[in-house]
């Protein structure tokens, strides 16, 4: 017998009515970076769930469907919603910005639902990552093996993200570092530089992206001993080089060990 016995009519029986979750990645911001997939899904939903600036980038899509928004750090209520209505026998979408199983919202979605023995059908959109976006803007920094962390300690312990940072430094991978500074959190980003120059020169290359693909964009390419003092928050994903990177014709390169010779 389950823990939570759910009424008739709820849990298993709200695939009868057709309820349905999207989880959607709307990719880094702006329309020309969402896949016609998310936008489908997007479209086909009665109901948007999603954090108020996500669902600020695509009101071209929302019209006259119900939204359903919150602020920072309300994950769990914003999933708890969008899986209600779907149990309702609704068509939601929940939102994420770039690809909704990379550090969105898909995971929570599942495991939520797998608590409370749920059977509404999930269907996970991916969309271009901010990893992805911002390496296009810069050049082509992740064209060998890479990584991705996120410098933020609210779910993962700071020695936990530590020790990552000095494993990935010390095995040459590239490294995008997600949400690498706010207001309150400094010191994680000038610890992250201080370990990758254990291990590699400071002339590395480093990319910042801020912003990709909305109006607010910003594109820099620094070095790992000068890039801390540019304008890095919330928004920004800062990609590091490994040994071998180099600028090339003002890209940032990642070389993949292609022979190349010049044509004659």
């Amino acid at each position: 017998m389950k823990d939570n016995p759910r009424p008739e009519g709820e849990g298993q029986d709200s695939t009868k009515r057709g309820g349905k979750l999207f989880v959607v990645g709307i990719g880094p911001g702006g329309p020309l970076d969402r896949t016609h997939r998310a936008e489908q899904a997007v479209a086909e939903s009665e109901v948007v769930v999603g954090y108020t600036r996500y669902l600020s980038l695509i009101t071209d899509l929302t019209g006259g469907k119900e939204l359903i928004s919150s602020g920072m750090t309300k994950e769990r209520e914003r999933c708890r919603a969008a899986i209600e209505k779907a149990r309702q026998g609704r068509i939601v979408a929940l939102i994420s910005s770039g690809d909704a199983g990379i550090y969105g919202m898909a995971g929570l979605a599942v495991e939520m639902a797998e608590v409370d023995g749920d059977a509404v059908p999930i269907e996970i959109v991916p969309g271009i990552t901010a990893a992805g976006a911002a390496a296009a803007k810069l050049g082509a920094p992740l064209m060998l093996d890479f990584a991705c962390i996120s410098l933020s300690d609210l779910l993962v312990p700071w020695e936990t993200i530590r020790q990552r940072l000095d494993a990935v430094a010390s095995a040459d991978l590239v490294v995008a570092l997600y949400n690498p500074r706010s207001k309150k959190r400094t010191n994680q980003l000038e610890e992250a530089a201080k370990i990758f120059l254990k291990y590699r020169n400071g002339g590395t290359p480093v990319g910042i992206g801020t912003a990709v693909g909305t109006p607010d964009e910003r594109i820099t390419i620094a070095t790992l001993d000068n890039f801390l003092h540019l304008d890095i928050n919330m928004r920004s994903i800062v990609l590091i080089g490994n040994r071998s990177s180099r600028i090339v014709r003002g890209f940032f390169v990642t070389p993949r060990g292609y022979r190349v010779s010049v044509t004659q």
